[in-house]
């Protein structure tokens, strides 16, 4: 501070200079310097005084250092001075006592007027911010904090105008979401506080900032910081992760598939002992409570909304939120905002809605959650606002869930209560709370009930079935009796409120209920009655819903009581109201300013007891059924008339369409029997051609191996034709003369025995015919050969005989589908008797698409029958064109049979052959005497050689 010294220095020769001169003589200083010594000392100096000379400063100095940041960006030091007086001057952040200084001269709003002026001033050239986006990728501490400050503190005075400027910067997104990575707390902790300014109420950048892995970073800082034992860092993050979710589909898409719902569930983990919870707990636990309602939110998108429910479902977040639910020692407003949070985790979500009805209290015995809920809501001394949370919670268990309605209203009914009184159900609460002397629990009662009639005619009738017992010895009255004596008592407003809801959600859409209610001849003339007097503005919300209950009674009413028809109503309206007078009055409902307030959201927020009047789902009741009552009572009763008989044709018209659709159905149900008989046929004709293409693989492979077989026997008679043909060319080779010479010796020996000999040869051929045992003699080898032969012939045979029977077979197969086709074509042909019968008896107009649609059906079974038709066809040329195949092999084998003779008869032939040549043999022998040749002494030697071949070829044989 020497510098500012040697400024202001002189002051005990003179007067003091005044701030501002001091200020202009230091901004001269700043711009005329040119020792960067002496500027940084000068905006050191404005820094001090910026505080108190707020206004001096900013009006004199922030050129020069705007312009000190353009220039001097090499010295850290002098651009961190610049940097924290600018924000001196553009916040609104000023301690206490300074702020009660500058109070003695300006009114606050001139304080906050000049925060927002000096930005205006700061960002009306764009390139301001875009210079200090740029100071923000300092490292340097002094320049990168007082730079985080002053953009935050623009953002909180021009948010608009400063976004719009960091959108069109380049990467300037970027650059601020780089401040979470830094390893400084306090920047990080300010450039979270920073992007929570920047975010506010623009979807552009909020999306930017979700893509740039904002969720990832923030839910890391939060993990790190202890969850919902962490300081008021985990506060910010909260709020930062609201703002980039809050109304924004697209991000929350991108937070569900990132997986991060699932990193929520460690928020919740509250142990056993609650004592003792910080205020800094509370808040963050608050925080992440609605954290998780943002993402199940009525308002948003139904399939997100979905999605997110069954998500939380699936990663146990919804049971950890039941468990804080059930847990003692939890503060109430934690409670509270836990039993909403529920409340739209289950809202629609049929999965999460059973698995609330199955949570139990830890209690002793075990009491479903439920239940305990609504003894915190009929119960006067719990806080006002839990019991609207646990209304809220019923509702969402309600909404869109006939099962969960159903369990509800059964145990209202008389063969479900409990007769031993050991435990109380939840329509027992309900009962109790609706005839207490509380108002609240009256109205919560009643709205509770009302939501399980919600759209839900059966229960509705159902609920005409219960009976209540008043006192001793009097007789048990109805439910509905009960309430219509209630109101008739002149309670409290917002008790005969909720009972006029209850029974106009109950009558509306419910011809029986509306019958019940005119039984009693008292309910109309007290309707009537309280619509017909003029009443302050309180009764005026109670005149408009009479009005409604009574129009519900007439657009409702089916005429089954003589005294309360339509018209006889219409008449009373008329005699005793007015019908202007009527609609006025039924018009006080949706004018009311409650009306409006309950229309806008489905949860039930009130400011007071006192301004609990109306539901929202009623409220939705109300706006359908306002105009129609407004037009039944304006109508004529001949426009009644033509409308009950349109209603009695379309009744007609409805039940012949339910008739037909029965029909339809039966029809249906046959034509599915014949399809699966279709099917069936279809799988079993693919069996059949399976079959019959692996019989015809085998017939092909037995004509391959008959083809060999015939071509084995080919070789071998073509060996013994060139046999024979070699001995009559080549008689005198040595083996066939000492075959020639054993056999003259034989003949010598033997010469009768020749014609046994081949007696013998005969049977050995008709041995060979009856498959029986070889002779084993070298001189029937070509004789063995046809045997062979013979015996594979045999064997091709039987073979065919099998394969004729496995064909066989799949015929009879055919013949039993060809049967099973003619029931079907006359299932066929009866089905369609009565469809075209009945069709007649019904107008062309009305029914044509009916039997248009069973006519196609039908041609449609047709044509498959007529495909499986042909395809039984082709499987029947497949069998014929087996047939054919046998029918060849059979002629295949006649003439293998034919071979075979021919054969036999060769042989034959070739032992006349034999005979011929012995003769000539000896005839040669003799000649070979003559010429004194020692025929006979070599004739021996050889026969002994010749006998030791033979005894040789039988041991091999």
């Amino acid at each position: 501070m020497n510098f500012l010294r040697g400024v202001m220095g002189g002051q005990s020769a003179g007067a003091q200079p005044s701030g501002a001169e001091t200020i202009q003589k230091l901004c001269d200083r700043v711009a005329s310097s040119t020792l960067l010594d002496d500027r940084r000392d000068a905006v050191r100096a404005l820094k001090s005084l910026s505080k108190k000379y707020r206004l001096e400063v900013g009006f004199q100095a922030m050129e020069h250092l705007i312009s000190v940041l353009q220039t001097d960006r090499s010295d850290s030091e002098i651009i961190g001075y610049a940097l924290d007086t600018l924000y001196n001057i553009v916040s609104n952040d000023l301690e206490e006592e300074e702020q009660d200084d500058l109070e003695e001269e300006n009114s606050q709003k001139q304080v906050d007027d000049l925060g927002r002026q000096f930005t205006e001033i700061f960002i009306k050239q764009q390139e301001n911010v875009t210079l200090l986006l740029t100071f923000l990728e300092e490292f340097d501490f002094h320049v990168r904090w007082p730079g985080v400050k002053l953009l935050t503190s623009l953002l909180k005075q021009q948010g608009p105008q400063v976004q719009q400027i960091i959108l069109v910067s380049p990467m300037g997104v970027s650059r601020l979401m780089d401040l979470l990575a830094d390893s400084r707390e306090v920047i990080r902790n300010d450039g979270v506080l920073l992007l929570q300014q920047l975010t506010k109420s623009n979807a552009a950048i909020q999306k930017i900032v979700a893509f740039e892995n904002a969720f990832e970073r923030l839910l890391d800082i939060v993990t790190d910081e202890g969850n919902s034992d962490g300081g008021i860092v985990v506060e910010d993050c909260l709020l930062l992760l609201q703002n980039l979710l809050k109304n924004n589909n697209s991000n929350q898409n991108f937070f569900k598939e990132g997986s991060y719902i699932q990193r929520m569930k460690p928020w919740f983990e509250v142990g056993d002992d609650n004592s003792g919870w910080s205020a800094q707990k509370v808040t963050n636990l608050h925080l992440m409570l609605q954290l998780v309602r943002v993402l199940v939110s009525p308002t948003n998108p139904p399939g997100a909304t979905s999605s997110c429910q069954k998500t939380m479902f699936h990663c146990g977040l919804l049971q950890q939120l039941c468990t804080i639910l059930m847990a003692t020692g939890v503060p109430a407003d934690i409670l509270t905002e836990t039993i909403n949070t529920v409340s739209e985790v289950i809202r629609g979500c049929q999965i999460n809605q059973d698995y609330f009805a199955s949570v139990n209290a830890p209690s002793n015995p075990p009491r479903p959650a439920i239940v305990v809920l609504l003894m915190s809501m009929v119960n006067e001394r719990q806080p006002f606002v839990l019991r609207c949370a646990v209304l809220y919670c019923f509702q969402c268990y309600l909404y869109k869930n006939q099962k969960g309605q159903g369990e509800i209203v059964s145990t209202l009914l008389p063969s479900t209560i409990d007769a031993t009184g050991n435990s109380v159900s939840a329509g027992q609460l309900l009962c109790g709370g609706l005839f207490s002397t509380d108002s609240v629990s009256n109205w919560c009662a009643a709205v509770a009930l009302a939501h399980a009639l919600q759209e839900n005619a059966t229960l509705k009738e159902q609920l005409l079935r219960v009976q209540l017992a008043t006192s001793i010895g009097n007789p048990p009255v109805s439910l509905l009796q009960q309430c219509t004596n209630i109101l008739s008592q002149g309670s409290k407003v917002q008790t005969r409120v909720g009972l006029l809801m209850l029974l106009c959600t109950w009558l509306s859409d419910c011809p029986i209920a509306v019958t019940h209610f005119l039984h009693n001849s008292a309910n109309i003339p007290f309707l009537t009655g309280q619509i017909a007097e003029n009443l302050g503005e309180e009764e005026q919300l109670v005149q408009g819903l009479c009005a409604l209950l009574l129009g519900i009674c007439i657009y409702y009413n089916d005429n089954s009581l003589e005294n309360c028809r339509k018209e006889k109503l219409k008449q009373l309206i008329e005699k005793r109201i007015g019908k202007e007078n009527f609609i006025e009055k039924l018009g006080f409902i949706s004018k009311h300013e409650l009306y409006s307030r309950a229309a806008q959201k489905p949860q039930p927020s009130f400011s007071s007891p006192d301004h609990m009047m109306f539901d929202h789902e009623f409220t939705k009741l109300v706006k359908e059924l306002e105009g129609i009552i407004t037009k039944a009572i304006y109508k004529s009763s001949e426009e009644d008339k033509q409308e009950e008989e349109v209603k009695k044709s379309l009744e007609q018209h409805d039940n012949i369409v339910t008739h037909y659709k029965k029909v339809i159905r039966e029809q249906d149900q046959q034509l599915e029997e014949l399809k699966q008989k279709v099917n069936t046929l279809k799988s079993q004709n693919e069996q059949l051609q399976t079959a019959v293409t692996q019989q015809m693989s085998q017939i092909q492979q037995h004509k391959d191996q008959y083809n060999l077989l015939k071509v084995q026997l080919g070789k071998d008679n073509q060996h013994h034709s060139s046999h024979s043909d070699m001995l009559q060319m080549n008689g005198i080779q040595p083996e066939e003369i000492s075959k020639l010479r054993q056999e003259i010796e034989e003949l010598k020996n033997k010469h009768e025995a020749l014609q046994g000999q081949l007696r013998e040869k005969d049977s050995v051929i008709e041995n060979l015919k009856s498959l029986q045992s070889e002779t084993g003699t070298t001189e029937h080898s070509s004789q063995i050969a046809a045997s062979a032969g013979l015996e594979q012939a045999n064997e091709l045979r039987r073979e065919l005989e099998a394969l004729r029977i496995q064909i066989q077979s799949p015929s009879s197969d055919i013949s039993k589908l060809q049967s099973e086709k003619q029931e079907l074509l006359q299932q066929m042909n009866t089905a369609s008797v009565p469809a075209l019968g009945d069709s007649s008896a019904i107008t062309a107009a009305k029914n044509s698409e009916l039997e248009g649609r069973l006519l196609q059906e039908i041609k449609e079974l047709k044509s498959e029958v007529k495909a499986l038709s042909e395809e039984k066809a082709l499987l029947k040329q497949h069998l014929d064109s087996i047939n054919s195949t046998v029918a060849v092999l059979q002629d295949e084998k006649s003439k293998l049979h034919q071979e075979v003779t021919e054969s036999k008869k060769e042989q034959d032939d070739l032992l006349v052959l034999l005979a011929d040549q012995d003769q000539k043999i000896l005839a040669l022998k003799n000649k070979l005497k003559e010429l004194g040749e020692p025929v006979e002494d070599e004739d021996d030697t050889e026969s002994g050689d010749q006998g030791d071949e033979d005894e040789d070829g039988e041991e091999e044989d």
